[in-house]
């Protein structure tokens, strides 16, 4: 049983989960903006692997993961294709977009942070690696959609990403198994963007109060 499930099984499961969320993110939302066939499996194409792929390039990482794994396309294609077939089924929009983008960002934001501590990383870089993973592909598509990207609106969503990655290297610290390391990360991460979701958690902006010199 253990041999079955190998941590490298587990990454490329993981990853797996965070490419059809984000492709059914976004799918749902070029359909919101009447995209046509192709281009809401582009748009699915973006939002899954644009962050991957911008990482591994700047970790000098070749070849892409996509480029020598077709598996990435096809199952990106399909689930693209059947999310337009039932896109019905998804009318309240928002909530669709943001509970897909959760699981996406939990997924990439763990695999970006142990691909970037497998190679040699500094802790800093490698959750940097994490963020970049998880947002980069969704800043792409919303701006393909013409849309403000949600990550850098007043959003709790890069932050989950770094909370967890916190998480990940203090239960490191403690010598908790690798698998349950990585599912209380996923969980944490996933349950932070979610609360504040439900409950309308928003960073706070800093504004400079400027005051008028009229009497």
């Amino acid at each position: 049983m253990m041999a079955i499930f190998s941590p490298e099984l587990m990454i490329y499961l993981m990853d797996m989960v965070g490419v059809v969320a984000c492709a059914i993110a976004g799918t749902t939302l070029a359909l919101h903006k009447r995209f046509d066939l192709f281009g809401c499996i582009l748009v699915s194409m973006i939002n899954a692997i644009g962050g991957g792929t911008i990482r591994d390039v700047m970790l000098d990482r070749h070849p892409l993961f996509w480029m020598t794994d077709l598996t990435y396309v096809v199952i990106i294609t399909l689930t693209s294709l059947i999310c337009q077939i039932f896109f019905n089924h998804y009318q309240k929009i928002d909530r669709t977009l943001k509970f897909f983008d959760a699981i996406g960002l939990a997924a990439f934001s763990v695999i970006g942070l142990k691909v970037g501590l497998s190679f040699g990383a500094h802790p800093m870089i490698a959750v940097m690696m994490a963020v970049l993973t998880s947002i980069a592909g969704g800043i792409m598509r919303d701006m393909i959609c013409n849309e403000i990207p949600l990550v850098l609106q007043k959003e709790i969503y890069i932050s989950a990403s770094i909370a967890g990655s916190l998480l990940y290297f203090a239960l490191e610290g403690l010598g908790v198994a690798n698998g349950v390391q990585d599912t209380l990360t996923l969980a944490t991460i996933f349950g932070v963007r979610m609360l504040a979701v439900h409950l309308d958690w928003h960073l706070p902006s800093i504004r400079l109060n400027h005051r008028s010199n009229d009497p």
